[in-house]
């Protein structure tokens, strides 16, 4: 009896050592299913690295891996409704959408048809840019920018289309760009990435917080659009999203193996050509190329299609299923795999650094799941044809659209 006393003290203890010690373990991510592709986002990369016994797909740490976001429910006071009606008044306020004469980014580009290089046998990421591969593809229309804040103000305007981000109540921001207020609300961190923080009311009206506004921004890329939302976008205005390989060639600006859209040497003559991390990654991001975080959709030199930042400022959705395994031989209008579980994105953003995220060049890609969002990811649109009203307008930019 006396040895049974003993252990169940022994037990009681030590049990009551684990309660004390998870109670002062700082707060991390839930490791249970998520909506934005954080512990999904894992069990599939787990999948895939299951399927390819040879491939190892790397963590990239420019993804937040998200906790648990709850969406709305049809009964709470927070209705798609009512953030319709919010929405309206705060667009009402934007005298760019109502300027008869005011510039327009939804101009596209001729992107010729015609053979390229996608890809690249070097390894410089595990993300499956191999092998280099040659890929023909018909004519298509490219979005000349990023789908801008004033772009999509105006499908919402029209639609009350009312995006993920904002039914789940939270999507994720660069700490840096927080407010101190708004830090002292978060009791959750990403333990991968500590600097992408869960900030509830974060969305593409307020891009780093619900204190925050794109008031002075229209003219840049629209955050927090998941690939669902990107997708009902580009039906609106009659497009749809680029496959993976006319993403890639229209970057490319016609250049043949070449690290970026305008050649290989990342500061050409000293100049600035994208816009990216300077300075240490997190800490510090001294914005040498004039941005501390995203930039006017039409800020740098466009490439020889024409089309502006193709690489930083936001990574940009593309239709494609994900996957590192590419067949190498030629290949005509490749869609991608039939079926997946998260979608690519190219380009990288304003967050890439060549020591940290090196993945603002023409090959480079990641995934995200498809209701993913963040304060660095966007969008633009492509075209088998260029939609009606853009034919009168292919000169200034502007239609009744």
């Amino acid at each position: 009896m006396k040895v049974f006393k003993k252990a169940s003290v022994v037990l009681i203890l030590f049990l009551l050592s684990f309660v004390i010690s998870a109670e002062e373990s700082p707060k991390t991510e839930d490791s249970g299913e998520s909506c934005c592709g954080g512990a999904d986002r894992k069990e599939n990369i787990q999948t895939q690295e299951e399927e390819d016994d040879d491939v190892v797909v790397e963590e990239e740490p420019d993804v937040p891996v998200a906790p648990p976001r709850t969406p709305y429910k049809a009964s709470e006071e927070d209705t798609v409704e009512k953030k319709q009606r919010e929405n309206r008044k705060i667009i009402s306020t934007f005298k760019e959408l109502n300027d008869p004469d005011g510039k327009r980014f939804n101009s596209m580009q001729l992107i010729p048809q015609g053979t390229f290089t996608m890809g690249t046998d070097e390894m410089i990421t595990r993300d499956g840019e191999g092998p280099a591969r040659q890929v023909t593809l018909d004519e298509f229309y490219m979005d000349t920018y990023e789908v801008s804040n004033l772009e999509f103000a105006h499908f919402v305007k029209e639609t009350g289309y009312v995006t993920e981000a904002e039914k789940f109540t939270t999507s994720f921001v660069l700490e840096n760009l927080i407010s101190k207020e708004e830090l002292a609300k978060i009791t959750q961190a990403v333990a991968s990435s500590p600097w992408w923080l869960p900030v509830v009311g974060a969305d593409w009206l307020h891009p780093a917080g619900p204190d925050t506004t794109i008031k002075g921004l229209l003219n840049h890329p629209v955050l927090h659009a998941s690939w669902n939302d990107a997708v009902k976008f580009c039906e609106w205005a009659g497009k749809r999203l680029p496959t993976e390989a006319e993403w890639e060639k229209a970057a490319r600006g016609g250049l043949q193996n070449r690290l970026f859209p305008w050649g290989n040497k990342e500061y050409p003559k000293g100049q600035h050509m994208v816009n990216i991390w300077q300075g240490k990654f997190p800490e510090t991001n001294t914005a040498e190329d004039g941005f501390a975080a995203t930039c006017p959709v039409d800020a740098f030199p466009p490439n020889k299609y024409g089309l502006y930042n193709t690489v930083g400022n936001v990574w940009e959705w593309v239709s494609d299923w994900y996957t590192v395994q590419h067949d190498p031989n030629p290949a005509k209008n490749p869609k991608g795999p039939p079926t997946g579980q998260v979608k690519v994105k190219k380009g990288g953003s304003y967050m890439c650094h060549k020591d940290f995220c090196y993945r603002y060049r023409s090959a480079a890609r990641s995934e995200n799941s498809a209701d993913s969002s963040s304060s660095n990811l966007g969008f633009r649109c492509a075209a088998n044809k260029l939609p009606e009203y853009l034919k009168k307008a292919t000169t200034q930019e502007h239609s009744e659209l």
